[in-house]
């Protein structure tokens, strides 16, 4: 979604109106809403039986009958200055916020109360829009005959932005934001299953093996700013804990902007499948421990899945037992103890990090019923070091020399990811290419397999 800024005093007043429709609509329903008790329940699926709903609740019931949106909407055409349309667009983003209100409390996420809207804005429907691409200009109805043109040419996303379709605009008091969607068919070629942790991501994907994105420059990132923000509230400095905010905030985007675009350049065609982790149960206090919740709210798995997905296609499966089954044989161990997986039925060993992201690749085939081949004892022989130069231009692969047969940390230099720019000629005397300040070209090596002697510039 792209910005483009506004001034307009008549924005101001529709986005007031706006509000004030919307909060009165969801009052509307609330009031209108029916709670109606929902008892256990045991269904059979796959051949087994689950139970759906463990316990007697009271479920809220929206209505949802044509007579009852019909009538709201002619109470709210009674008052309307603008276009009709915006009296569907109040409804319509009345329902969407009533029903994230209660998926959240069914989940036990939300208290039974009424929701308020706070922020301003105004959801404009495609219907009161007209687009013309060539001319790269949006014309949105505010009244009959009134019309607001923005016109998003010249600004740093048109070429990121050519040839995608336009979706619904929303109204700010200041900006107008404008959601992009391309229209380009991707063949989708491989998929590779990310299994999320602290200090790394780990992939795998049958057609390339593991691949093994570090961590570690993020969060150490995260540390550091968690300290002088510490500092700065003790000494009462606001403006200084403000600074620090938002370096950190940056520097977060930056590394997970660059990763992004690193895993989109090295697998275009791929479908990238993650755990479907849920923020709240990790930072809980009932489900985990302090330590533990600090160190999970550090790292921002939903945000990376998010920047991932405005470049490639993003799938989700559950994280049940993903690290407690063996992909073997399929045994579920009870307790998880050490970095090594063991399974007592079979005898199947493999790093625990490893074994998680096989499984997400398998719930994943299974899911979508397609074929996958190969033993797992097969699936440890080659890996791929992916992470991201906390000051450089660009994401690094590091390319392993020597795989260890139990899976360890490969051995090797780095070489930049730059899809944008040619790779320069070489130099005529030193045969070395200009240009390549980072890349480690020197033909020595440390003995028994250790790393070049340039790679401590992509430590």
């Amino acid at each position: 979604m792209c910005s483009v800024p506004v001034s307009d005093s008549r924005v101001r007043e529709l986005i007031s109106w706006y509000l004030r429709a919307l909060q009165r609509v969801v009052d509307i329903d609330w009031e209108g809403m029916e709670w109606r008790y929902a008892f256990p329940k045991v269904e059979r699926r796959g051949g087994k039986l689950k139970v759906t709903t463990p316990y007697k609740v009271k479920v809220p019931e929206l209505p949802k009958d044509g007579s009852f949106k019909k009538r709201l909407r002619d109470e709210l055409l009674g008052d309307c200055p603008y276009a009709r349309h915006w009296a569907d667009s109040v409804i319509r983003t009345a329902y969407s916020v009533m029903e994230s209100w209660r998926k959240r409390y069914l989940k036990g996420r939300a208290r039974r109360a009424r929701p308020r809207v706070r922020r301003r804005f105004a959801r404009c429907k495609v219907t009161l829009m007209r687009v013309d691409y060539g001319r790269k200009i949006i014309r949105i109805t505010i009244k009959p005959g009134e019309y607001l043109v923005v016109s998003y040419g010249r600004r740093w996303f048109t070429r990121r932005v050519e040839g995608w379709r336009v979706g619904e605009v929303v109204l700010k008091d200041d900006r107008v934001l404008i959601p992009f969607k391309s229209t380009k068919v991707v063949e989708v070629k491989s998929v590779i299953a990310w299994d999320s942790n602290e200090l790394s991501l780990d992939g795998f994907s049958p057609s390339i093996g593991f691949v093994k994105v570090d961590l570690r420059p993020l969060q150490n990132v995260k540390i550091v700013y968690e300290r002088k923000k510490a500092v700065a509230q003790s000494k009462i400095k606001r403006k200084v804990y403000e600074k620090y905010v938002k370096r950190e905030c940056n520097k977060e985007r930056d590394f997970i902007n660059k990763l992004a675009k690193g895993l989109a350049t090295l697998f275009p065609n791929a479908v990238h499948v993650f755990e479907d982790l849920e923020k709240e149960d990790l930072v809980s206090k009932k489900r985990a421990p302090k330590p533990r919740r600090k160190r999970n709210s550090r790292t921002p798995w939903k945000l990376i899945q998010r920047k991932l997905s405005e470049r490639v296609i993003v799938a989700r499966v559950s994280p049940k037992n993903t690290s407690r089954t063996c992909p073997r044989c399929g045994f579920t161990v009870k307790t998880r103890v050490g970095r090594v997986f063991r399974c007592p039925g079979c005898g199947f060993e493999m790093d625990r990090q490893k074994v998680a992201s096989v499984n997400i690749y398998l719930k994943y085939t299974k899911m979508r019923g397609l074929p996958y081949s190969g033993e797992p004892d097969g699936w440890v022989r080659s890996e791929l070091w992916v992470g991201v130069t906390p000051s450089g231009r660009s994401p690094v692969i590091w390319a392993p020399m020597k795989w260890d047969p139990e899976g360890c940390e490969a051995k090797g230099g780095g070489t930049h990811i730059n899809s944008m720019k040619p790779r320069p000629p070489p130099n005529p005397v030193s045969g070395v290419p200009e240009g390549t300040r980072g890349l480690c070209t020197h033909p020595r090596r440390v003995p028994s397999g250790g790393p070049s002697c340039c790679s401590s510039r992509w430590a």
